[in-house]
């Protein structure tokens, strides 16, 4: 009954989409031609696995050497630029960027204190279904045993395969393994390190990219090691004669500061390397999941080669069969069938016919110190609010638990992901392989759709609900605890409803509710003595409920 239902749901929503497509798509998938690097190939043969409409809840390690200084987020481009709270940190604790660069930082990360099978008991405890680990950030270290790139946790650092060891402990406990590359901005977004002081004592005199050498590596950490391959190349270099820290800063805001998709017009190799990383990447590791932090696929070409290359790659590992997921950004509507599209910090203001994430983190996405002092992050009850709400719109949630350098977390994170736990084996029924009903919900709090909204998002209150559906059964979440002993789901009115509404029951008792079912909607009366806190669930069963 479950599998006609999802096969009655995907072709709804492949009905939904634009018919010139929707054709050739149900063909190459029928005849499994091999994925050619084009758009149209992409989007008439790929189809999301039920693996990830099944799992619901991923958990992220986005874990670089730019935790080792606990200040959040781009340290590596921002300690670059004079006047920002970033440079002043790095002056005052490491020295000037002339002298201790980001390179240094990346010998100071040494991951000394990561214990990853007890973190993974930790997430999977909390609800995760699937694992994402960084395999590279903007700073162009890879957190895996690259043949193409020497700048890795092998060689330098933790002297560990992160990856790896993340995929094999993920794998053991049954989750899904994912790695998120976001090093394809590299290459502008680390001009900074070419730069110089505007202002001061050293004004002018060029930061450590611009200056080193693989040979000055001689009798130090780094001997052998090209600090040009970490940093990329002058590929937007300033110019020499800027003067002022905001002269500085308006000059690299305006040419390296925006986000670039398009390869670097003067520099094939930084493309060439890419490519040759990320393939090496999938090879080594199979992941299930592979996340491009970017707006549609990297690089031009590049991007379109490797989401091909992973496709025909799953059919080699699965029988023919396309058993992983890719996500992008800010995907046109005409290509969201080629990938799962990723909304980061942001939501969907309406039920999507296709599968998508949105990503998001628990405070920063790297390590932030005076965040957990000032007890800043997300509580588990914001975390379950939007789980349901991106849940009754046919998404997925995948959520960062920021890691200190040494691999540890807080004692902050361990409390949020204790009331997870707790949360996760109460609701999980009504979150984990469910599908959207015909309507996500009601109430009048709707999140700010689109990248980075979420900072925009109203308060969820108790007249707010969301809706799934499983085996037959229909789930509704309240996002907030009731004021008063009824609520009164308006979605769900007697004389429009085709089913019958036989019992409802509050996920986590052992005892139906009282309800009244009338033309003003579903009427349930909780027990005054165990009155919900929190998100909160009801299952609602009865003949053709589901059907509306």
């Amino acid at each position: 009954m479950r599998l006609s239902r999802r096969r009655f749901f995907q072709a709804t929503a492949a009905a939904a989409l634009a018919p010139a497509w929707v054709g050739r798509r149900s063909a190459h998938a029928a005849t499994e031609q091999p994925f050619e690097a084009t758009w149209e190939s992409l989007v008439a043969q790929y189809r999301a696995p039920e693996w990830f409409r099944d799992a619901k809840f991923g958990i992220w390690a986005h874990w670089s050497a730019q935790c080792v200084p606990e200040r959040g987020d781009w340290y590596g481009r921002l300690m670059y630029m004079q006047g920002t709270p970033f440079y002043e940190y790095h002056v005052k604790r490491y020295g000037h960027p002339s002298k201790f660069g980001f390179m240094e930082i990346d010998n100071l990360w040494k991951a000394e204190h990561w214990e990853p099978q007890a973190l993974i008991e930790l997430y999977q405890a909390a609800g995760a279904k699937y694992f994402v680990s960084l395999a590279n950030h903007h700073d162009n270290f890879d957190n895996f045993p690259s043949r193409h790139h020497a700048w890795n946790s092998v060689n330098i650092g933790p002297k560990k395969d992160i990856v790896g060891t993340w995929a094999k402990i993920a794998r053991a406990h049954g989750l899904r393994f994912g790695v998120s590359n976001h090093s394809a901005h590299a290459w502008h977004w680390f001009q900074p390190a070419y730069g110089y002081d505007g202002d001061g004592p050293l004004a002018g005199v060029r930061y450590d990219a611009a200056t080193l050498r693989k040979a000055d590596g001689k009798g130090k950490w780094w001997e052998g090691l090209d600090p040009q391959e970490l940093y990329t190349g002058p590929n937007m270099k300033m110019p020499d004669g800027i003067r002022g820290k905001d002269a500085v800063r308006a000059w690299h805001d305006a040419n390296d500061g925006k986000w670039i998709e398009t390869p670097p017009p003067n520099n094939p190799e930084f493309v060439r390397k890419w490519a040759l990383r990320c393939k090496d990447l999938i090879d080594q590791m199979r992941p299930d999941l592979v996340y491009f932090d970017n707006s549609s696929l990297p690089l031009g070409q590049a991007g379109l080669d490797m989401a091909a290359y992973y496709y025909n790659a799953s059919r080699k590992w699965h029988d023919g069969r396309v058993e992983v997921v890719a996500n992008a950004k800010m995907l046109p509507p005409e290509h969201r069938a080629a990938l799962v599209e990723d909304i980061e910090r942001g939501a969907s203001d309406e039920l999507r016919p296709l599968p998508w994430q949105t990503c998001t983190c628990l405070g920063q996405w790297h390590y932030d110190r005076p965040l957990f002092e000032r007890h800043g992050y997300k509580s588990a009850q914001l975390v379950a609010q939007t789980l349901c709400d991106v849940v009754s719109k046919n998404g997925n949630l995948l959520l960062s638990v920021p890691m200190r350098g040494d691999g540890t977390i807080d004692e902050d994170e361990r409390g949020i992901l204790s009331d997870l736990t707790a949360w996760m084996k109460v609701h999980g029924e009504g979150i984990f392989a469910t599908r959207p009903w015909k309507s996500f919900g009601e109430g009048a709090s709707r999140p700010a759709a689109g990248m980075m909204s979420e900072s925009k998002q109203q308060p969820f209150t108790a007249a707010d609900v969301r809706f799934t559906t499983r085996d037959e059964m229909l789930y509704a979440f309240v996002l907030e605890a009731p004021q008063a002993d009824t609520v009164t789901i308006k979605s769900l009115p007697a004389d429009r409803m085709t089913g019958k509404i036989e019992r409802v029951e509050l996920l986590g008792a052992a005892d139906p509710l009282r309800y009244e079912h009338t033309a003003q909607g579903l009427t349930i009366t909780l027990p005054p003595q165990s009155r919900p806190r929190g998100v909160w669930g009801v299952r609602i069963n009865g003949r053709g409920v589901v059907a509306g």
